[in-house]
């Protein structure tokens, strides 16, 4: 017999190694088959995406406890927030919530307290590590090149034995979970309009994935396991903040998309207009306020680097590495024949700028053809990935 556990997906960013918290998402219930039976504490699975810049966390938190009748059941809690179903004859199913948390790499420190203060490690399937019986290992899916460089770090600290996942599987299989299963994941960002997009799932392949992490990946999807990257670029978020810190004083990623709101890249990025004297050109599609070089008027400036406001420095930096992928993705669309672009990754952080940014390079380039599409859950593809592939766990001696 099959166990299933049905979740309310709803959506948990934990910032600030998990002390402020945000909801922003609609439940939306969700099955996973697990042969094991259903655990009866808080939470259930937890599944790790550890790439160079950032750790991404999903877990499943239960909100009630499972009923044991037999006979057809569907209860509500007081409050509305959660169901326990029961089929006749079936195995029960709980209904939770998806949870989600990030750190950044640098500090895996406070990712290792968090998970250990919250228990997390010990809702994963447990072995007994060789023939030390009195020492317990759990095993935790896990994605990235994290999951290699700091295996023996988790195990020591938490007794956790990484299920290493394929990473370019889990981000396809995440992205196709959230396409196929959450309403308004998916949605348009230009001139400042948000708008969602209705998914077609008998409709929804092939389509171009971007993940912006500290590089960027290009992958066309062709279908659930059917996949190929097809590019990338070393130019993503590891280069937004490593180039951010040695020419701001900035020190985080959110700190320098912060900064970069209050600045201005006309102050250091030459325009077209800045070479025609303020005039378009027109004759091959190009207005006065088109960029011609990032950067570029540093060339012509007698200036040295802390004569320039660290804002409009964020600013000029986040739109040539936006810029960039925003081409690079359209022109691997035109090659493959595909109209759909899903950017994803932390990079983007629902920033408005970056979004518009991408939004308005693609738009460009494609003459208005093709759209770029951004997802609610872009960071956490990895991790849900990860955490999707926990079917039907077999316990092994290690």
């Amino acid at each position: 017999m099959v166990d299933s556990e049905q979740l309310i997906f709803e959506r948990s960013d934990i910032y600030d190694q998990g002390r402020d918290r945000e909801s922003a998402m609609d439940p939306v219930d969700v099955r996973f088959p697990i042969k094991s039976s259903p655990s009866t504490s808080q939470t259930s699975h937890l599944a790790l995406d550890i790439g160079g810049t950032l750790i991404k966390l999903v877990y499943f938190s239960i909100d009630g406890n499972e009923d044991d009748r037999g006979s057809d059941v569907c209860e509500t809690s007081r409050d509305g927030e959660f169901e326990v179903v029961h089929g006749a004859g079936a195995s029960p199913v709980l209904r939770g919530r998806l949870c989600f948390a990030k750190f950044e790499t640098r500090n895996i420190g406070d990712c290792l307290e968090f998970i250990r203060a919250d228990n997390l490690h010990y809702t994963g399937v447990q072995h007994q590590h060789g023939v030390a019986r009195d020492k317990t290992f759990v095993k935790v899916h896990a994605t990235g090149g994290g999951a290699y460089k700091f295996a023996d770090l988790f195990k020591e600290k938490l007794g956790i034995l990484f299920d290493k996942e394929d990473e370019m599987h889990c981000l396809v299989g995440g992205a196709n979970f959230l396409l196929k299963t959450v309403p308004q994941e998916a949605y348009t960002y230009l001139d400042g309009r948000k708008e969602f997009v209705q998914i077609d799932h008998n409709d929804l392949f092939p389509y171009l994935l971007v993940n912006i992490g500290s590089g960027v990946s290009m992958i066309k999807v062709e279908g659930d396991g059917k996949y190929e990257r097809v590019s990338g670029t070393s130019l993503g978020g590891g280069t937004f903040l490593g180039l951010g810190k040695l020419l701001t004083k900035c020190k985080s990623f959110d700190e320098l998309l912060e900064i970069s709101q209050q600045g201005n890249n006309r102050a250091i990025d030459m325009l077209v207009g800045d070479i025609y004297g303020g005039m378009d050109y027109s004759k091959i599609g190009l207005s006065s306020t088109t960029i011609a070089s990032s950067f570029g008027k540093a060339i012509s400036d007698i200036k040295e680097l802390e004569d320039y406001k660290p804002e409009d420095v964020a600013r000029s930096l986040l739109r040539m590495i936006s810029n960039n992928i925003g081409q690079i993705a359209y022109l691997n669309a035109l090659r493959f024949g595909l109209k759909r672009i899903f950017f994803g990754g932390f990079f983007i952080r629902s920033h408005e700028y970056t979004m518009d940014t991408i939004s308005v390079a693609v738009h460009f380039w494609s003459r208005g053809e093709a759209k770029a599409m951004f997802l609610r859950h872009e960071g956490f593809l990895g991790a849900l990935g990860a955490f999707t592939s926990y079917e039907n766990p077999e316990p092994q001696t290690i």
